[in-house]
């Protein structure tokens, strides 16, 4: 059966992209802790403004002030830090890989029910897997271990391309055999 490899490395695919949530859990933890320094920092320039730049009844100075607003400043860009790396695992590898692989699994089931050439099956099957790998693979590899060379060459755009081949290919293989039960390769 072609599909078998699209089933399999679907399902194990899964398990890696699925597990960034896990990743993305842990990394709430510090998230949390984020959100508590920018209450504290920037409510404190709250009340100060509020209280016309006094503190206790004594008036603060410039640099007491200046050093009040560096705090919030920098609580604020943690906190965005945190969030756009949390938001970079969600919507990438992890959003893309779920999806990608369970394409495959879609893919590999729908190659078992279609009665066309068997090499025609061969390129629609690789093409998938290849899709994957060079999509949700290097958003993978580029977001969660940094590295550049995957963000190389995931912006040549080919896994996605790949992807959308695989989907007009499948279709057309399915437009000219699609038989309902399962085929002998």
């Amino acid at each position: 059966m072609v599909g078998k490899k699209n089933i399999v490395f679907g399902f194990i695919y899964l398990v890696f992209t699925a597990s960034l949530g896990i990743v993305m859990v842990d990394k709430y933890e510090a998230y949390g802790a984020a959100v508590q320094e920018k209450q504290s920092s920037v409510g404190r320039l709250q009340q100060l403004q509020t209280n016309n730049f006094e503190e206790m009844l004594e008036p603060l100075s410039a640099e007491q002030i200046a050093r009040a607003n560096t705090a919030g400043v920098l609580s604020l860009n943690k906190l965005f830090n945190l969030e756009s790396e949390i938001d970079g695992i969600k919507g990438g590898p992890h959003a893309h890989g779920n999806l990608e692989s369970l394409l495959n699994i879609a893919v590999g089931l729908v190659l078992s029910f279609v009665a066309v050439n068997v090499i025609f099956k061969q390129v629609i099957s690789w093409i998938f897997i290849a899709g994957a790998v060079l999509h949700s693979g290097m958003l993978y590899l580029g977001t969660v271990f940094q590295l550049g060379w995957a963000n190389t060459i995931l912006e040549t755009g080919i896994g996605p391309f790949l992807i959308l081949i695989g989907l007009a290919l499948a279709g057309i293989a399915a437009a000219m055999g699609y038989r309902g039960e399962p085929v002998k390769d």
